[in-house]
């Protein structure tokens, strides 16, 4: 079943919530995959080591956006097999702080996956990191439950504390945007542009 965020972009959310919770430049999705949107399950990985990730594909809901703060990007966090149980299960992404491997297999799939790139050497399964607690992903704190959108426009999260405010919000703002024509929108523009540009004393 569909997200109720998935239907809203996060150029949108974006313009609600402001800079701090947008992700990086840095994470990208890694094939054109569509929209994804679902509550945060959170995981922190230590540097090298990708243990918590492969744990929490069976400990995550299904709809859950799987979402790691991992500290390197010298070895995979996951690969083609991880990503096809993930998706197997009902995971509806993977957001990582890191980079994955095999990305052939995760694009032939169609499991979304965005990261900071990818790298052929997988990480170690050796250490203890955390499960369910904040996490920081690109530059975003992300807590256990919170909203992530994610799709070519970048990835946002909206605090689950006032996901129902943000979303009435949102379609609000996409359907007054629905109505307004073209010409209507570059009236206004026009006009606010050149009020800016006169406030700066600018006559050119």
């Amino acid at each position: 079943m569909a997200h109720p965020f998935e239907d809203v972009p996060p150029t949108t959310l974006a313009d609600l919530l402001g800079r701090e919770q947008v992700m990086d430049t840095g994470i990208r999705p890694l094939w054109e995959s569509p929209r994804v949107a679902g509550p945060a399950y959170t995981v922190q990985c230590p540097p090298g080591d990708n243990l918590m990730l492969h744990a929490a594909i069976y400990r995550a809901e299904p709809g859950s956006v799987v979402v790691v703060e991992s500290g390197d990007v010298d070895y995979a966090l996951a690969g083609g097999n991880v990503c096809a149980v993930a998706q197997r299960r009902g995971i509806a992404a993977f957001v990582v702080d890191g980079v994955i491997r095999d990305l052939g297999e995760v694009r032939e799939t169609g499991f979304p996956v965005f990261s900071r790139g990818v790298i052929p050497i997988p990480g170690t399964k050796k250490e203890l990191g955390a499960l369910g607690v904040p996490v920081r992903v690109g530059g975003v704190l992300v807590h256990p439950g919170d909203i992530v959108v994610a799709d070519e426009e970048g990835i946002v999260v909206t605090p689950a504390a006032r996901q129902e405010e943000i979303l009435g919000a949102a379609r609000a703002k996409l359907a007054k945007e629905a109505e307004e024509s073209l010409d209507d929108w570059e009236a206004q523009h026009r006009a606010r542009i050149e009020k800016a540009l006169a406030e700066q004393g600018f006559t050119g």
